[in-house]
């Protein structure tokens, strides 16, 4: 009849295993691990991070009020204008770019470029806001230099920024009721054709 399995090499049987069966093989000796490379990654992100918060808390207030002070070279008039253009423009574009994004249809990586793109357009006022609530000893010196080398600016540009917050609102809203009479347009005119 049926025949006894030939023994194995070491006097057993040969069995046949299921797929995925058994101990798993072992590892080989110089496999790579992550975990440290992950570790050292966000060890370096760390402190890169920490270093541009530091360049931006202790130079950067400083150094703008410098530039804005070289513009305005202490004319009351050139301040309220400066101020005026810088906190309009540059309150308006990012507004415009972040709309564009929440509006189209577009992958995330080009929402975060396009929000990247607004943050970077608001640059202007965030270093004048930087200027006028930071803590450090660069925000008090930005702020003496532009007591006395721009003066104005800073009420101007706030100034600006509400003026451009108010047109964006009103924008919206135009566009907004322009939609719905253009919804309203379509359903009369569907409404007549089923009438007819």
């Amino acid at each position: 009849m049926g025949q006894d399995p030939a023994p194995g090499p070491t006097g057993g049987t040969h069995r046949s295993r299921r797929a995925g069966g058994g101990p798993r093989p072992p590892k080989a000796p110089g496999a790579p691990r992550t975990w440290w490379r992950w570790l050292l990654v966000g060890g370096l992100s760390f402190v890169v991070v920490l270093l541009v918060y530091l360049f931006l808390v202790t130079f950067l207030p400083r150094w703008w009020a410098q530039r804005v002070g070289d513009v305005v070279r202490q004319r009351f008039t050139t301040g309220t204008f400066f101020g005026l253009f810088l906190g309009f423009l540059f309150t308006v574009l990012p507004l415009a770019v972040v709309s564009l994004a929440a509006r189209r249809p577009m992958s995330w990586r080009a929402r975060a470029l396009l929000g990247l793109l607004a943050v970077v357009l608001a640059l202007p006022n965030l270093l004048t806001l930087a200027v006028v609530l930071g803590a450090g000893s660069a925000a008090h010196a930005g702020e003496r230099i532009m007591d006395v080398e721009a003066p104005a600016f800073r009420g101007a540009s706030l100034a600006g920024a509400l003026a451009a917050l108010g047109v964006y609102a009103l924008a919206e809203l135009l566009v907004a009721a322009r939609r719905r009479t253009r919804r309203r347009i379509a359903e009369l005119r569907a409404q007549t054709r089923d009438e007819q």
